[in-house]
Parts: C-alpha cells; structure tokens; sequence
C-alpha cells in the first residue's frame, strides 16, 4: 500500500484505538466526554481567526482575478458581468455562485487523448455532483446535530430533520444526508486512489481528513443503527457541554464507547480544521483570484508594497544635461 494514505488510515485507526481503550478500559470518559470537545472548540475558533486575520492582513501586491469570459471594454463587446466582473456587484453575484454551486468546478474539464490521437476535454460532472452532496450533506448533518445541543428544537431545524428521515425502515428511522454522505466522501477517496495523475499530487494530508470524516460518519451510523446509545444521556451530555452544565461522571458512564469514539473523532477534526486545506471554508472570500473586479484598464491598483522612492524626473535629468545634450545635437525641451 501507498503510504501516502497507509499512514493517514492507520493515524485514523490508532485515533479510535485510542479513544476506545481511554474511556472503556481506563475510564478516561471525562477526558474523551469534556475536556477535549471544550479544548478541540478553542483551537478551531482561535486557529480559524488567526488564519482568516492573517489572510486579511495579507498585500495583494497583484490584481489577479481569474477570468473566463470577455471583460469591459468596448461598448460592442458584450461583458461577462459573472466571469469577468467589473463591478462589486458582479464581484458579489460571481462569490455567490461559486459558494453555493461551486460554478468554476462544474467548468472544470479534464483532458484526454482519443484512440486516434486527437485531444479531448471533457467536464467531470461526477466530482462537481459528489462534491455538491459532500459539502451539503455535511451541512446537513452538523444542523440536524442541533438537536443535541438545542431545547427546545427551532421549527426550521425540525422542519430539516422531517426532509432528512422522511425514509423509514424499522427504527430509527433512516437518516438520508449520513449515507450519501458517506458515499460523497468514498467516491472522492476512490477518485484520488484511480486516477493516476491525482493520485500522484495527493499527500497524506489530503487523505487525512478524509479518513477522519469516514470515521464520524461510520462511528454516527453504527451508533444510531447497531450499538445503540441513549439518546437521552448522549443529548444530556451535549446540551450540558453546551451550557456549561458540566454533566456528571455518572452519565457519561451510561454511553458506551462508540459514542466517545465518535466524540474524539469530531474533536480531533475540530482541532486539525484551521491548520489544514479545509481552511478553503473561509478562505475563498479572501481570495484575490475570486474577490477582485476585474477592472484593471479602468482603475489603477496600487502594489501595497510600494514604499516612496525619489524619482529623477525628465526636467531634472536635462537640467542636469542639457549643455552637453545641445553638443551632442539631442533634441531639448528648453534651450536654456
């Protein structure tokens, strides 16, 4: 095996092993239960700010937008006013589609070479449709999970959980966004194991958080469906964490260790989340191939970095030259 994702998985293996043998063999569950949820929330909202300060305070020594259409120019030439903005408007409406379509991955193409040598491109509709269900499931989930930390539930909240587990087989009943969740997030694990050149750009820290994320899926659904928690317990727990209510050892003995396993995993990818590529979430509003106008023939952008230098204008220059410019029979704006 590729250690490239080897390594990731057995991390992910080990995370489990670790949160299992704690709080069932050791009985570490306050550990497992509270002080690493509390302590997983802090790093992500100080790494989370840091990275997106950072950013912001960040030059932009270029205006760089990333264009795909005709810009503003002559008043024949019709404008790409998504493309290739020209105004904050166009700006707004162009972030807007591509945080909720994901506009330039559904133009994105791959290429390849027919049987008889010519070159084709084609759209890879499957990556932009699996991620679409990938990122909206997951939101999906996270709202749904507000049960857990919300008494009593807000309609809208209710309302998406009546959508979600519309399907019923037995019970509980069956929760829709976690199993294409689940696939959204194997397919594009598949896809980086298939396709040989993004199998080659793939680093272990690209299949890291995937791994994480099959683990809280897998550890949520074999907690609701085969090693059954108190529902009850699990959301006394999380409303205590929630309201600093500090849940006493007793209860958190009464939820077995899946429901610890699954807590350490989302723990883990809470602390891991502003250090890694899923930054993407807040960084794509600060980024100047996205955030700019592309109105660079109308207005000048200044690099930030320029610092003021003395500049020997052409006056100065002949000032300081013009005798020898005359000898020399060069032209001169003023003769004496």
């Amino acid at each position: 095996m590729n250690g490239k994702y080897l390594y990731p998985f057995l991390a992910v293996c080990l995370l489990a092993l670790i949160a299992w043998v704690g709080s069932d063999v050791f009985g570490l569950r306050l550990l497992f239960g509270v002080i690493l949820p509390y302590a997983a929330v802090v790093v992500f909202f100080v790494g989370f700010v840091k990275r997106m300060l950072d950013w912001a305070r960040s030059p932009v020594p270029f205006r760089i937008p990333s264009t795909a259409g005709q810009a503003k120019t002559l008043d024949w030439l019709p404008q790409n006013k998504i493309d290739s903005p020209f105004t904050t408007a166009g700006v707004v409406a162009r972030m807007f589609l591509e945080v909720v379509t994901f506009r330039s991955l559904f133009r994105n193409t791959k290429m390849k070479i027919n049987p008889d040598g010519r070159i084709a491109y084609d759209l890879e509709v499957f990556l932009w449709l699996a991620a679409l269900a990938f990122h909206y499931t997951f939101l999906v989930v996270l709202l749904r999970h507000a049960r857990f930390f919300l008494d009593p539930l807000p309609l809208p909240f209710e309302i998406l959980e009546t959508i979600d587990t519309f399907v019923q087989i037995g019970q509980p009943t069956i929760s829709l966004s976690s199993f294409v969740l689940l696939a959204a997030v194997l397919y594009l694990f598949i896809r980086r194991l298939y396709i040989a050149n993004v199998r080659y750009i793939s680093l272990a820290s690209d299949y890291f958080p995937l791994f994480l994320i099959i683990g809280i899926v897998l550890s949520g659904i074999l907690m609701r469906y085969f090693f059954k928690v108190d529902v009850a317990t699990a959301k006394e727990i999380t409303y205590g964490l929630t309201t600093f209510q500090l849940p006493a050892l007793a209860k958190l003995k009464e939820v077995g260790a899946i429901f610890y396993i699954h807590m350490f995993f989302v723990s883990v990818l809470l602390a891991y989340f502003p250090w890694s590529k899923l930054m993407h979430l807040g960084g794509i509003f600060l980024s100047p191939t996205r955030n700019l106008a592309n109105n660079n023939r109308a207005v000048r952008h200044v690099n930030p970095w320029n610092y003021p230098v003395k500049v020997h204008t052409y006056e100065e220059y002949e000032d300081d030259f013009r005798e020898k410019m005359i000898e020399a029979g060069l032209p001169v704006d003023k003769k004496e």
